[in-house]
């Protein structure tokens, strides 16, 4: 658990000016096991201290590889001045930023650890559970892993805190292939917020879904191919996730909403339908803790929702508390920094469409002839809101009933526009939260979303 040996350095901010001071040890655990055979075996643990000056609207930025009292007057000094020469030369003269609520979020308990064999164990003893089981597959591979950020915070202004972002997850690939000989594949995570031993104390505890998995891809192995167009689909709530992060999420980052995207003229407007609304989640929702929860940002700002799309109409946009003043917006705490040399950019939370009234398998039942997608493997999209996600398994839905499975395939279409012709949008919610996203830094961020109908151009052989 970090020290803490920066409150003291509080005294020497510069008075004119705000500072953020952050200390931060990142770990990552991994045990690869591809096939039987121990691949990849690793931990580290990176420390160090950074700062971050604002003054009349350019920030200066110093980080230095220790975690010492005099890195941290090393790095103060350092951005300090950095923020002085910028203010001199480029002179942007802008105001101070707003005060916002200050207050201390101590660590609610310590960081997790384990040696480094019990992520091998369970590897291993997943992949004899397979090997034993499931003698006809092409290739199988087991991941365990583990990353966490811990963050020791001294801001000038706002909320001071001492916070663990700890994740852990077993990711199980399998391949197959189709009678013609073509591969297939699928994969599963299991785990979520917490360290390794809380997520992971009986590998038999995961038997359950591995078996899902395999019946899955031999489903798969079976399927068929997409007809190419414009179809009629139920996206999965795993889908819909990818769908609010990727195609929705980035466009209403107030960074890239000035750099130009859609969203910059579109907020009051309606870019989905009335049955459409969506929320970048702090730490809980729905009445329960989201699943990578944040509670304060680097810059020091406590976390609340930010909403998004509220029936159908955009009604803001996730910020810093730079962009914040400017849109004449309320900072939200999206302010995130992946390591200790890293500065904090707007990166979403748990970012999610909320559920509606319409029961599953009542959407499907009302599709003639279309699709239920599940799973996917992929995504991208740019900040005109046009995306093209990879689905990795899927489903025909003939007069309402569930027919073969799919093939890999694409879905693609300009976000606004499809989110338009959403007609119905199921009770429950599925969250995803074991990748990361991809902004100029990596970050831990949860996904999620119900069902929903709708139109899209799906792709086919």
């Amino acid at each position: 658990m970090i020290k803490d040996i920066l409150t003291p350095k509080k005294i020497i901010f510069a008075p004119d000016a705000h500072t953020e001071l952050r200390g931060q040890v990142s770990r990552s655990r991994n045990a690869t096991i591809v096939s039987g055979a121990l691949t990849g075996n690793s931990r580290s643990d990176i420390s160090g201290i950074s700062v971050r000056v604002y003054k009349n609207g350019v920030y200066g930025f110093s980080s230095m590889a220790e975690y010492s009292p005099e890195a941290a007057e090393a790095v103060l000094r350092a951005a300090t001045e950095n923020a002085e020469f910028m203010d001199l030369h480029v002179a942007k003269g802008k105001p101070a930023l707003p005060c916002i609520n200050s207050g201390y979020r101590a660590l609610e308990s310590d960081v997790d650890d384990c040696e480094q064999k019990l992520y091998v164990e369970f590897a291993r003893e997943i992949d004899s559970y397979i090997a034993e089981k499931y003698k006809n597959l092409a290739s199988r591979m087991i991941a365990s892993r583990e990353d966490s950020m811990e963050k020791l915070l001294r801001v000038s202004n706002g909320v001071d805190a001492h916070t663990c972002l700890q994740r852990s997850y077993v990711y199980v690939f399998m391949n197959s292939e189709t009678p013609d000989g073509k591969p297939v594949e699928l994969f599963k995570a299991f785990g979520g917020e917490g360290g390794f031993n809380a997520n992971f104390s009986d590998p038999k505890a995961l038997y359950e879904g591995i078996d899902a998995l395999y019946e899955n891809l031999m489903k798969k192995r079976e399927g068929v191919y997409a007809d190419a167009g414009e179809k009629t689909v139920v996206l999965g709530g795993m889908m819909t996730g990818m769908l609010a992060h990727e195609a929705v999420g980035h466009t209403v980052e107030a960074d890239l909403v000035l750099g130009g995207s859609v969203a910059a003229h579109n907020l009051g407007k309606q870019v989905a339908s009335e049955k459409v609304s969506l929320t970048d989640f702090a730490n809980t929702a729905f009445g329960e803790k989201t699943p990578l929860p944040v509670y304060v940002d680097d810059e020091g700002v406590e976390a609340s929702d930010a909403r998004i799309i509220e029936n159908g109409i955009l009604v803001g946009y996730m910020n810093n508390r730079e962009s914040a003043q400017h849109f004449g917006m309320t900072p939200c705490g999206n302010a995130r920094a992946w390591a200790f040399s890293d500065e904090p950019l707007i990166r979403m939370r748990n970012t999610a469409v909320l559920p509606g009234s319409d029961k599953l398998e009542d959407i499907i039942a009302s599709v003639e002839d279309g699709y239920y997608l599940i799973d996917s493997s992929n995504g991208q999209a740019d900040t005109t809101g046009e995306f093209m996600f990879g689905v990795s398994m899927g489903y025909e839905i003939k007069n309402g009933k569930l027919g073969r499975a799919l093939l890999d395939t694409t879905i693609s279409g300009v976000a606004f526009e499809m989110l338009k012709t959403v007609d119905m949008v199921s009770d429950t919610v599925t969250w995803s939260s074991s990748g990361f996203c991809g902004k100029k830094q990596p970050m831990p961020v949860g996904m999620g979303g119900p069902a929903i109908r709708c139109k899209v151009i799906i792709g086919g052989r």
